[in-house]
């Protein structure tokens, strides 16, 4: 099949065969497929969008394009959570150990951030020693050993998603809710996962600012996914605030293990993360109910089961035996840790969560081009939430910084982040939508 036809066809608003789309993805990864014919038909998806039929027949395209992960191996399901991406977002960090620790296995292939949005990789990554990029034996070794095993994307796993990413990032094509679907999708399918919970975010901290636009593209997501094989449940969760109390990669770290050691912590992130992990065991069958499988996660966190899976997988992938006992000995630290109070006493009514993510990068804790490095020190703690009161005895946030000038630019985007004022807010609903697997 000619590229240049298949673009037309979708150009001109017609809906492609899956044959055709097969053909030009396999076209992409052996060079009949230009990357000029792939920015083209990425313009055209952009405008003309894709029917459900399309949307499947392009997630299992780049899925087959690379190797496909099989666990029959394991005694228990495969499992995995992913997320659209959120400020504060560290629930992957409590969720993988939890599932693990009421039986499921988690092969999570995790990413690193995005924009505004931290990536669990990145949080990873400040454990000295532990080891993000495995090669495939220690990724399975560790699954089944441990239970679970957080890395990163191998680059045999949905090659063409990568290729086709990377010109979607230069051409204005990635808010495109049939793309975005298929990029997601094809390396979960890729993992050979046997369940899937999706995490799709709405609010001032979320690529989906909107309840309508996150719910239109969980919509797509969860019947794609369920179309191709596999089976998935999908929550819409707020991120309209700063999820838990940290934002940044060891500060972050540090809350989650305390969270792990203590089985207490900020609620609204604790909640968020038993959900999803909920789902997770509902559908590897592993609980006959959902409200069985909410207390089974709440367990693992009262009984150090949870803890334990997570020590054990550092371990495993080369990070300190004692990280649990000793942060403070491994994950970076700044020397100036200096609370940001606001200018008047009052009710935190309203934030600019992306804002706050900013605000991350800026200090070096994220990165504007891909071969940055990170700093995995800086960022916040005691971040307030909405309705939280703040005044002279609490700050709006603790800030992680190296001198006085970034402290104080951080200072001022935390100020100008929040808005504060007499009256307390309504709070939202954690989770505003739950579309069960079909």
């Amino acid at each position: 099949m000619l590229p240049q036809e298949t673009i037309r066809k979708k150009r001109d608003g017609r809906a492609l065969s899956a044959a055709e789309i097969q053909d030009f993805i396999a076209g992409l990864m052996d060079g009949r497929v230009t990357e000029g014919q792939v920015a083209a038909l990425a313009m055209a998806v952009f405008f003309r969008g894709m029917d459900m039929e399309e949307r499947i027949a392009l997630t299992r395209a780049m899925k087959d394009s690379g190797t496909v992960l099989r666990w029959d191996d394991l005694p228990g399901p495969a499992l995995d959570k992913h997320s659209t991406g959120g400020v504060g977002d560290k629930v992957s960090l409590i969720l993988a150990p939890m599932v693990a620790a009421c039986g499921g296995y988690v092969p999570m292939i995790s990413g690193r951030g995005l924009g505004h949005t931290g990536g669990t990789l990145d949080k990873f990554d400040s454990i000295p020693g532990y080891t993000t990029q495995p090669d495939v034996d220690t990724f399975r070794r560790v699954t089944r050993e441990v239970g679970c095993a957080v890395i990163g994307q191998t680059s045999d796993l949905a090659p063409a998603d990568k290729r086709i990413y990377a010109i979607r990032d230069v051409t204005a094509t990635v808010e495109s809710i049939p793309l975005i679907t298929a990029s997601i999708l094809s390396k979960k399918l890729s993992a050979g996962l046997h369940g899937l919970v999706m995490d799709v975010k709405f609010g001032s901290g979320a690529f989906m600012s909107t309840l309508d636009s996150a719910a239109e593209l969980a919509d797509s997501i969860s019947r794609v996914a369920n179309g191709a094989g596999l089976p998935t449940a999908t929550l819409l969760t707020d991120m309209n605030e700063v999820l838990g109390l940290t934002a940044g990669n060891a500060v972050e770290m540090r809350e989650c293990i305390d969270i792990l050691r203590t089985g207490k912590g900020d609620a609204r992130l604790i909640d968020v993360t038993i959900a999803l992990s909920a789902e997770l065991l509902l559908l590897g069958r592993l609980a006959p109910d959902l409200e069985s499988a909410k207390a089974a996660c709440a367990r693992s966190l009262e009984d150090g089961s949870c803890a334990e899976r997570f020590a054990r997988m550092v371990t495993a992938l080369g990070g300190p035996a004692d990280l649990l006992e000793n942060p403070d000995k491994h994950l970076a630290a700044t020397k100036l840790v200096r609370p940001v109070h606001a200018d008047r006493s009052g009710f935190v009514t309203e934030i600019d969560t992306r804002g706050i993510g900013v605000a991350v990068v800026a200090m070096g804790g994220g990165r504007t081009r891909a071969a940055d490095p990170i700093d995995h020190a800086v960022g916040f703690s005691q971040i307030a939430a909405l309705g939280a009161e703040v005044g002279p005895d609490r700050p709006l946030a603790v800030v992680h910084a190296h001198d006085e000038a970034q402290f104080e630019a951080a200072a001022a985007a935390v100020r100008a982040a929040m808005r504060v004022g007499e009256a307390k807010p309504a709070a939202g609903p954690l989770v505003a939508k739950r579309i069960p697997a079909a």
